[in-house]
């Protein structure tokens, strides 16, 4: 028998260093060639680390949330033969095809195909088992997950985990809740005023990570101002509503997104300092005559933001029809590298959830991002009646180191105008 180490590969593009985000085996584990072991983090790009062996895995070279270095052992697998721990240090790192997808999971340093790995059994716990974590040992789940036990009742501190690293899943709060019967959940809903006094310590790792530093940076770096204006939409709702009803079968429907997009693109030309990018490094601001806009999306694992190119080549459709499929791209987890890089500006809203005013956070290294907040039917007093408009709130934040106070009000009170008499979009 012999050792076989495998080093962290070089993923391209000069990276150096990557995030290690999550062990898929553990110590004696068997596996099998071709076997997903890690995934690492670069960017925002998760890529697997296959195995290029069979074997036992002896040790493992990293924590999760560790960031290590291009090169560094990453896992030793005990296998038949002689392995090649002797001739691992003279062996050159072994070279990753340059692709890697934000949030999407790509293979590196994989060998030609061969037999699948075999599925590992379940490893949920059989009916009846009690399950206590020891002391410090905290229950790893997904903010939906929790929610779904706090709804239940459920304390997951006492729920077996059958995911990675004992992650709990969905699956596992039905089984606890099935094997512990209605009784034992209702009588743990009765608790709800009793005191509490667990804590979890939640590291930040991988995407959330990256989210992190990126908002920090932006903060840190860009002197924000906001502004905030009211808009009048109930013209713009009743073209839309035409609209969806003569073309939303043939051409699909759509939202107030599309609508604000072409009167950015419009209201850009205006003013180019709005669409632009500042390397204050090399203290130059680079203006463009593309709007790529940058369309900021909740994911499972975070805040990513797509770019929709060329933004003024495309009608009304073509918007709602891209920014589809960019949004479901990032929440599945397949959009590409370059479909998340070089926005030249930001749209970002929450929907119904927007409230009344917000204040976003630029999207380094662009110079401003146009808040859409939620739309509300409110009595306004037009012509001396009070009568009932669709009034919406644009938050929208700039960089004041290139964008003046004045223009940047002036920028919004042109989107205003748009979108009140949104004819106007369509005439130049």
């Amino acid at each position: 028998m012999g050792i076989h180490t495998i080093k962290m590969p070089d993923i391209g593009e000069g990276i150096a260093e990557v995030e290690l985000v999550a062990w898929h085996v553990k110590v004696g584990d068997v596996v099998a060639e071709d076997q997903i072991l890690a995934d690492v983090m670069t960017d925002k790009a998760t890529v697997e680390i296959p195995s290029p062996v069979a074997g036992t895995v002896l040790a493992l070279g990293g924590k999760v949330g560790q960031v290590m270095a291009v090169g560094a052992e990453v896992i030793r697998i005990e296998v038949a033969g002689s392995g090649n721990l002797k001739s691992a240090s003279a062996a050159p790192a072994a070279k990753a095809a340059p692709v890697a997808t934000a949030s999407a999971v790509v293979e590196i340093a994989a060998p030609p195909p061969s037999a699948p790995a075999p599925v590992k059994p379940s490893t949920a716990p059989a009916p009846g088992l009690v399950h206590a974590r020891a002391p410090g040992d905290k229950p790893i789940a997904s903010p939906a997950v929790r929610r779904r036990a706090w709804e239940m009742g459920i304390e997951l501190q006492f729920v077996p985990g059958s995911g990675t690293a004992s992650r709990i899943l969905q699956q596992d709060l039905e089984a606890y809740a099935a094997q512990a019967g209605q009784k034992q959940v209702a009588s743990q809903s009765d608790q709800r005023y009793a005191q509490r006094h667990a804590e979890e310590a939640i590291p930040v790792i991988g995407l959330r990570r990256k989210i992190a530093q990126k908002m920090q940076d932006s903060k840190r770096r860009i002197p924000h101002f906001t502004y905030v204006e009211e808009v009048d939409m109930t013209e713009l709702e009743t073209l839309r509503a035409r609209l969806n009803a003569k073309f939303g079968q043939q051409r699909g429907r759509l939202t107030v997104l599309p609508f604000l997009m072409r009167a950015m693109v419009l209201a850009v030309r205006e003013f180019p300092q709005i669409n632009a990018r500042y390397d204050d490094d090399a203290a130059i601001v680079t203006r463009y005559e593309a709007v790529h806009l940058g369309i900021a999306t909740q994911t499972e694992g975070g805040l990513m933001v797509p770019v929709l190119r060329h933004t003024e080549t495309r009608d009304l459709w073509a918007c709602a029809a891209e920014v589809s499929r960019l949004s479901e791209a990032a929440r599945s987890g397949k959009a590409t590298r370059e479909e998340l890089a070089g926005s030249t500006m930001t749209i970002t809203s929450l929907g119904a959830l927007g409230g009344i005013v917000s204040t976003p956070v630029i999207n380094h290294p662009e110079v401003a991002i146009v808040g859409v907040n939620r739309m509300v039917e409110r009595p306004m007093i037009r012509g001396g009646m009070v009568v009932a408009r669709q009034m919406m709130n644009l938050s929208s934040s700039f960089d004041h180191r290139v964008v003046d106070g004045m223009h940047g009000a002036e920028f919004v009170q042109l989107l205003r105008g748009y979108l009140e008499s949104p004819a106007t979009l369509f005439v130049e």
